[in-house]
Parts: C-alpha cells; sequence; structure tokens
C-alpha cells in the first residue's frame, strides 16, 4: 500500500552498508558505468551514495519532453545539495513529430501499441545513446513496485543491451526509501507528497489513492502485467 513519504521508518543500516558496497564494487569492475535516474526517491538514493562516497558512476536522465515541471525540478535541486549534474538525453526530433504528425500527440491512449511505440522513441532510442560505451548500468527498480518485477535480481545481464545491470534497491521496500531519504536529507521530486509514488511522463501518470498498488498511477488504462516502457523488457520475460 503506497503511504510514500509518510511511511514509518525502518532499519537500514545493514542495506545502507549492502547498497554502498555493491556500488563501490560495481564502480571498481566497471570503468564506464552509468545510473539512469528517473530522478524518482529511488533513484535519488542512488544519487546520494554514488556523491557521497564520490563514485565514478555518471548519472543520466531522460527528457521525453513530457515530463512535470516538478521532475525536471528534481536536477538543480540535487546539483545544489551535491554539486554534480544530471546529464540529459533527448528523443530525437524527427521522430517525435513524426509519431505527433501521423498518430496524434497523445494516441498513446488509444492501443497499448501506440504507448509502446511512443516510449520507444521518447525513452527507448535515448537511454540506447546514453548507454553507448557503457560497460554497465544501474537502476532504481524495486521488486515491491510491480508485478513484472517481482523477481526482479540485484544484478542481471541485460541481454538487450549486451551489457551487465544492477538494481541495487531490488529488496528495499518503500518505507526502506524514505527511511533513508529522511536519514540523509535526499531532494525529492514534489509530486512524491501529493501522491505520485512512481512518476513518468505528465499524460501518462496519475496521482493514487490509499489502498491502490504504487504503480496504479502509470499508464493506469493497461493491464499491469504488461506496464514496462521498452527500458525494462527483461523483467516482462521472468
Amino acid at each position: 500500500m503506497f503511504r510514500g513519504p509518510h511511511q514509518p521508518a525502518t532499519d537500514i543500516a545493514g542495506k545502507v552498508q549492502a547498497l554502498e558496497t555493491l556500488l563501490t564494487q560495481a564502480a571498481q569492475e566497471f570503468d564506464n558505468i552509468a545510473l539512469a535516474s528517473s530522478l524518482a526517491a529511488e533513484d535519488n538514493v542512488l544519487f546520494d551514495v554514488i556523491a557521497r562516497l564520490k563514485l565514478n558512476i555518471r548519472v543520466f536522465s531522460l527528457n521525453t519532453g513530457r515530463l512535470h515541471q516538478q521532475t525536471l525540478d528534481v536536477a538543480p535541486a540535487l546539483q545544489a545539495k551535491y554539486g554534480q549534474t544530471v546529464q540529459w538525453f533527448e528523443p530525437q526530433a524527427q521522430a517525435v513529430e513524426t509519431y505527433v504528425n501521423t498518430k496524434g500527440r497523445d494516441a498513446f491512449y488509444e492501443s497499448t501499441a501506440l504507448r509502446k511505440e511512443c516510449c520507444g522513441i521518447r525513452k527507448v532510442e535515448p537511454l540506447a545513446r546514453a548507454l553507448q560505451g557503457a560497460k554497465a548500468w544501474v537502476t532504481g527498480q524495486r521488486q515491491a513496485q510491480a508485478a513484472t518485477r517481482a523477481a526482479l535480481p540485484v544484478r542481471e545481464f541485460d541481454a538487450d543491451r549486451g551489457i551487465e545491470k544492477f538494481n541495487p534497491l531490488a529488496d528495499w521496500s518503500e518505507a526502506d526509501v524514505w527511511t533513508y531519504v529522511r536519514q540523509f536529507e535526499v531532494p525529492v521530486n514534489k509530486l512524491h507528497f501529493e501522491g505520485f509514488p512512481s512518476i513518468g511522463c505528465e499524460p501518462c501518470t496519475r496521482a493514487i489513492t490509499i489502498g491502490e498498488d504504487i504503480r496504479a498511477g502509470r499508464w493506469w488504462w493497461e493491464d499491469p502485467s504488461s506496464k514496462e516502457c521498452g527500458l525494462h523488457n527483461a523483467n516482462l520475460k521472468k
């Protein structure tokens, strides 16, 4: 059940130590490793560890062109606290224009296929460019986020991209995440305080109510078993 920032405190000492160890070892093992950040609370936890430990892990985010202003505002907040910037990657303008002109700006509401096509243009293709040359990448995914992530491992091989993939927070609960945020005073998206546990593009994200699944606000018109945008296709195969 989503309680967001109001989650009770948990004992995260062991998990923090394991997280710091994992990210430190990953940065040592791979000389080109990157955190793909959605600027959500989970990703900002990872950003905090990377910054505190001065790890050689670059951080990037995908500006789809349809993000909430509150999401965009997180990047300068992180820079103000840590002195580190988030590298932005944007979709190819021509691909966006073609989709809008031939299908419609909000055609993604019409079918899962059209939604995934839009995600492919605005997220998957920019991710491919962001990960060019990378030998590994890091995500803020958690097992408790969705049915498609229930079997999420801490480390896996991303066959789609031919590189290693780390999900350091795989076994963290939402309460763990918010305990860390409070303990380390991590900047977070203001939408988290307005009922948005999972935040994507503005037209594809809504607030949820008490009792709803934490990913219920993402592509709410679709079957929960297929709620992935294409960045993490391996989740659909597990």
